[in-house]
């Protein structure tokens, strides 16, 4: 084979391979192995960021075959056998212009659709729902204040596992959510840091002892489960903190809400009434 024919069959390759990373994220509804791309997305942010994502793909995709060229055309036109006087040249003011005003251009491009999804990443104040998440070593804790509902999430154990079931990736009790619904999420932690990640739901906010990070989830229509992980290197266990998001259709989700009211439920007493029965009780 001719260099002129390995260059296009290289090219071929590279273009193949950019496009399985590009669909491979739909060829996939949740972490697979030897994955390329991302999962596919579930919500505005992550519609936003996958959009980002194949965008910027493009354009280093471009840049490298473009830096590739010049390699080539340098290799080639250079070379020593056709030119036995080597120039002179040492500088070209076009060229120093255009090498200058067009990484420029291009970080422009790239920082529109950036400084856009950033802000809108931003907009907590514009959610239906609070559900306050704290990492632990190794478990996630959820809480759902104006329900007055807490429980912890444990990865189920291999030994455990059911038919169908996801090892390292299933919990004893999910973190359950109203489809179709902007849910704010307030991360803290209780000792070493770790990260909220679920990357179908563009969502990675770390949690950190003594600080609540906040993040927001707009869980699209239609029953479905998310599954993430704590990707903050944590201790020993941190491969075995995984995260579940379980969308239920509003009804499911207020017949679960009931039933893990009852199973969970943490009935905060009044301050006054407290008072009143101590009170009662040290006279007594």
């Amino acid at each position: 084979m001719t260099t002129r024919g390995s260059f296009l069959a290289g090219l071929g390759l590279f273009a193949a391979t950019t496009v399985l990373m590009i669909a491979g994220g739909a060829l996939a509804a949740e972490p697979q192995p030897w994955q390329f791309g991302l999962q596919p997305p579930a919500g505005s942010i992550a519609e936003r960021a996958t959009s980002l994502h194949n965008l910027l793909l493009v354009i280093i995709t471009a840049i490298s075959l473009f830096v590739l060229a010049l390699l080539v055309y340098t290799c080639v036109r250079f070379r020593q056998s056709a030119n036995s006087k080597p120039s002179k040249t040492t500088h070209n003011a076009v060229i120093e212009v255009l090498w200058t005003v067009v990484p420029v251009l291009i970080l422009v491009v790239i920082a529109v659709p950036s400084f856009r999804l950033l802000y809108y990443m931003d907009k907590t104040q514009d959610t239906e729902m609070v559900i306050k998440i704290t990492g632990n070593q190794w478990y996630w804790n959820y809480e759902y204040p104006d329900e007055e509902l807490s429980f912890d999430s444990y990865m189920i154990d291999e030994a455990e596992l059911k038919k169908g079931q996801k090892r390292l990736l299933e919990v004893d009790y999910p973190m359950v959510v109203p489809a179709g619904t902007r849910v704010k999420l307030l991360v803290t932690g209780n000792d070493v840091m770790h990260s909220f990640f679920v990357p179908s739901l563009a969502v990675q906010t770390y949690s950190i002892i003594g600080r609540v990070n906040e993040a927001w989830i707009d869980v699209p229509e239609g029953a479905n489960t998310y599954y993430g992980q704590c990707n903050q290197i944590c201790g020993v266990n941190h491969a075995y903190m995984p995260i579940v998001v379980r969308a239920l259709e509003k009804k499911e989700y207020e017949a679960w809400l009931a039933g893990a009211k009852e199973e969970f439920a943490s009935v905060k007493t009044p301050a006054d009434t407290l008072l009143k029965k101590t009170l009662v009780a040290s006279a007594n």
